[in-house]
């Protein structure tokens, strides 16, 4: 990518101001223009390479020297529950990891990009050398609480979805570090909700390296999971119904990743083929990746519904896997899609006070709004954002980075133009 796009990307974020975004769109939808104008392949991929180096750059840069409990000052929600404090470190390198994940294993280049990347990489292979070493101010909280088993699993999924960037260069002493860390988790009883689904990542991690696996932590959860769905593209969490995005989150992601590996192994499933169900759980996906698709107005802006809602743009991790992955229904072209993740993305992150003055993100929807934190939310816990950065995974050379942009369905739907209707769905 040329230099001026991908800084005029890192640039972007506090230049343009969503409160003029909201408001210019407001006025173009009383016109009968809904919404800005689709940003050009470029300019949507800068951006977002800008916004996930600015998430990425100050945790992996102090954690890599062992400063990162120094400088990251911890923010909790006024409901906190009261636990140890600590497992926010893990939060905040687990779940940005994940997102940067795919990035990450991209081959070097002499693209300014690449360079940026092969230094973010090594920073990150520190990293994660100093979350499991003992004597490292940076030693994450791996004998805590019951959440510490939460966020292992997006530590692990990150090795999964970057072996070659993170985990081949890992020194054996800290490999075998890492193993037995996760293992020792395995004290950890999941309640028979989405938790399930992180106890199964870290056993599905655990057979991705040949290491000795619990079947029986995969299996269930996958059991469940399926057992949960309740059709047209949606699973409960557990026995009752919420509306909400965990979906997104954890349910679908986890599910699809664990079942990749599961069939690529020929891991033991019984009465059942794991290939199959990847391919329904893959279907599935794309289905609810319609639903997300829509909820995008034409302004970028989405439902605010449900908890967890301080995740903001992790709410469309299910799009940025299957654009990742190659795996977008035909219904959603890529430059539509890209078009609508780039308006998300926008209509969030261009509040200056979604990030603190020293580069760390705050607990917010839209900025700075600690009040919306649930019982369980830190500023760690804020990290999850950068699983909408997963399509970074694909080169700028990528069709779904150098397609022509298209207006999204709200977009059509709201300016007077033909769009696809929509029909539930029976698998």
């Amino acid at each position: 990518m040329e230099r001026r796009n991908f800084m005029r990307g890192l640039a972007a974020a506090p230049a343009l101001g969503t409160t003029a975004l909201l408001a210019g769109g407001g006025d173009a939808l009383a016109a009968g223009q809904p919404g800005p104008a689709p940003s050009s392949p470029a300019d949507a991929r800068a951006f977002q390479l800008g916004l996930m180096q600015r998430m990425a750059e100050p945790v992996l840069a102090n954690m890599a020297k062992g400063q990162l409990k120094k400088t990251f000052q911890l923010e909790v929600s006024p409901t906190w529950d009261g636990r140890d404090k600590g497992v926010t470190y893990l939060e905040c390198f687990g779940r940005l990891i994940a997102g940067v994940a795919p990035w990450l294993e991209l081959p070097d280049d002499g693209t300014a990009e690449g360079k940026s990347r092969k230094r973010l990489r090594e920073l990150a292979v520190q990293s994660y050398i100093h979350s499991v070493d003992p004597k490292s101010p940076d030693y994450l909280l791996w004998k805590g609480p019951g959440q510490t088993l939460v966020d292992s699993a997006y530590f692990t999924n990150a090795l999964m979805r970057a072996p070659k960037a993170l985990w081949e260069p890992l020194d054996a002493t800290t490999k075998r570090r890492i193993v037995a860390e996760i293992k020792s988790l395995r004290r950890i009883e999941p309640p028979y909700i989405n938790w399930l689904l992180f106890a199964a990542m870290n056993e599905a991690f655990l057979l991705s390296i040949g290491e000795e696996h619990d079947p029986m932590r995969m299996n269930v959860a996958i059991r469940k999971i399926n057992e949960w769905y309740i059709g047209d593209g949606w699973i409960k969490d557990g026995e009752a119904f919420h509306f909400d995005y965990y979906s997104s989150y954890v349910m679908y992601p986890m599910l699809v990743e664990i079942l990749e590996v599961l069939a690529r192994h020929k891991g033991p499933f019984w009465n059942g083929k794991p290939d199959e169900l990847l391919a329904q759980a893959y279907q599935r996906m794309q289905r609810y990746g319609e639903h997300l698709e829509r909820f995008i107005s034409p302004q970028g802006t989405w439902p605010p519904v449900g908890r967890s809602l301080t995740y903001r743009t992790a709410v469309f991790q299910p799009l940025a896997l299957l654009a990742w992955r190659k795996k977008l229904p035909k219904s959603l072209p890529e430059g539509q899609v890209r078009a609508a993740l780039d308006a998300a993305h926008r209509a969030i992150w261009t509040t200056p006070s979604n990030f603190t003055p020293d580069g760390y993100l705050t607990i917010g929807f839209m900025g700075h709004q600690p009040e919306l934190g649930d019982w369980y939310s830190n500023n760690g816990s804020m990290y999850i954002a950068s699983a909408g950065f997963l399509s970074l995974g694909l080169p700028a050379t990528d069709s779904y980075w150098t397609s022509p942009a298209q207006d999204w369905t709200q977009k059509k739907a709201y300016s007077g133009a033909k769009f696809p209707k929509d029909y539930p769905v029976n698998y």
